[in-house]
């Protein structure tokens, strides 16, 4: 099993003024991710707003990364939906594209109650497509509030295509004993982009997140100093990373995300409902701050 390495965007899905995806600006962002040494992207989770789409356009949007990133990034397509019907559609469709693997979140309705239960449904997600790695999606925001370390040494002998988690959550404690769970065979992606040097220092070789869509270059300067041992440039590093998850805190960070993607001159549109569009003026505000943070000098 090949492990991630470096950091993972979580790109937002961009949508014209009337709604509808911007497949233009997939490809812009892309271009401007593999320019930015992201390594991979992490398709249609809770940043690129999978939940808020359609089966099709799910397709489509998968179809269109594969297109976009032409090999340059490892792409993780996120299948997860409250129907089971729509989850294993798209982990088909997914098993047909050039990709490195799928992952999908727990149903956030009806929710697996266990260990058990969700190795169950983890198992026959995976299960449709064979032919990629899969990774739970590890979020609180899902509900599904199980051990991850069980969840691991339960699924090994269970999920024969497990790479690992994708891990969105700041416990420490519980993130070290994934990483040495079944004598430390799985990959653990981290996921929460604040928390990262505590990541870093207990074992994180990788890390999905959505400000990697505008500040990589900053998180890898942060990472470069912590693996010279230069502490204090981690910690001045994190000053700006403060900053701006302030902005994200303040606006919503879907939408607020989404904005600071005018930094690069990308315009990724706004959020789909319930999440609240905003106003010029905020998003004007969005970036002004997002510039006074200072990760563009980086």
């Amino acid at each position: 099993m090949q492990k991630l390495t470096g950091l993972i965007a979580a790109p937002h899905t961009p949508f014209t003024a009337n709604g509808d995806v911007n497949f233009t600006a997939i490809d812009q962002i892309a271009a401007h991710l593999i320019k930015d040494g992201v390594k991979g992207a992490y398709i249609c989770g809770t940043t690129g707003e999978g939940i808020h789409c359609s089966v099709e356009e799910r397709k489509a949007i998968a179809e269109r990364w594969v297109a976009a990133a032409n090999g340059q990034l490892k792409l993780i397509i996120h299948t997860g939906a409250l129907s089971i019907v729509d989850t294993l559609e798209l982990t088909r469709h997914a098993d047909t594209l050039d990709i490195f693997a799928t992952s999908a979140i727990g149903p956030c309705f009806f929710k697996p109650g266990s260990v058990a239960d969700l190795v169950d449904y983890c198992e026959t997600v995976a299960a449709a497509a064979p032919s990629k790695g899969f990774y739970y999606y590890h979020s609180g925001m899902s509900g599904v509030n199980v051990d991850m370390e069980q969840f691991l040494i339960q699924a090994e002998s269970r999920i024969p295509n497990l790479y690992g988690l994708k891990f969105n959550s700041g416990d420490l404690y519980e993130y070290q004993r994934c990483l040495r769970a079944c004598d430390g065979k799985f990959d653990i992606p981290f996921g929460v982009d604040e928390h990262l040097p505590g990541a870093l220092a207990v074992g994180a070789t990788s890390a999905v997140g959505s400000t990697y869509n505008y500040a990589a270059p900053h998180f890898n300067a942060i990472i470069e100093a912590f693996h010279q041992g230069k502490h204090q440039q981690v910690i001045e590093g994190m000053d700006s990373v403060i900053a701006l998850i302030r902005v994200l805190v303040e606006y919503g960070g879907v939408a607020a995300g989404k904005a600071a993607m005018a930094l690069h001159d990308i315009n990724a549109g706004n959020p789909r409902l319930p999440l609240k569009a905003l106003t010029a003026e905020q998003k004007a505000d969005v970036v002004a701050k997002m510039q006074a943070a200072g990760f563009l000098k980086a």
